[in-house]
């Protein structure tokens, strides 16, 4: 059902098994959000994207917080698309272009505006040192899957969790190239020039 398995690289098989993710291949939006974390992205940074959804999702569960789960996957996937690619200077910096590509993916999937909003809201804010203030909870989870898997903040609220995942789909030294990355490009551009196959 969906996308078959072998068309994505081995290195995410363990993490697409896991069951929040398994339960959500087949829907029409997240198998083509997958496509597209996997045609745009380098390899370790999808993982990353990867990772983040699942740890936002091991922290709703801990939390028995109700989100949209598809939407979520979907942000997940295109939360540091605007780092890849040929891409202008543009307002917001990555953040922001990430956003509009997702909302791009998302319209043309006849999602409601609401719904983009809250998803697209969500990679905006991603990059900030804490969610905004009354930001729904795809913006909270968002937020905490990511800088969890990049800093290990928040690493307390879910004991083991992001080793877990790390061993399932390991990045050794990811942290420290990301965080080289956003010092080399700022926040204020997209990196040149980054492909696919550039990692």
């Amino acid at each position: 059902m969906g996308v078959p398995q072998e068309v994505f690289p081995d290195t995410w098989r363990p993490l697409l098994a896991q069951p929040a993710l398994a339960r959500l291949r087949g829907q029409p939006l997240v198998d083509e959000a997958l496509m597209e974390l996997h045609r745009r992205l380098p390899p370790r940074v999808a993982l990353h994207s990867l990772r983040t959804f699942l740890l936002a999702d091991a922290y709703a569960a801990v939390r028995g917080t109700g989100y949209d789960r598809a939407g979520l996957l979907a942000a997940a996937a295109f939360h540091d698309a605007g780092l890849a690619g040929s891409a202008p200077r543009v307002r917001g910096g990555f953040p922001s272009r990430s956003a509009a590509l997702l909302d791009r993916f998302l319209a043309e999937h006849e999602v409601t505006d609401a719904r983009r909003r809250a998803l697209t809201g969500a990679v905006r804010g991603h990059m900030r040192p804490f969610p905004v203030r009354g930001a729904g909870p795809e913006a909270q989870l968002l937020h905490f899957g990511a800088w969890l898997d990049v800093t290990g903040r928040g690493c307390r609220r879910l004991p083991g969790e992001r080793r877990r995942l790390a061993e399932l789909a390991p990045t050794p030294w990811f942290a420290v190239s990301f965080s080289a990355r956003m010092a080399t490009c700022g926040l204020r551009r997209a990196l040149p020039n980054v492909s696919a196959a550039a990692r």
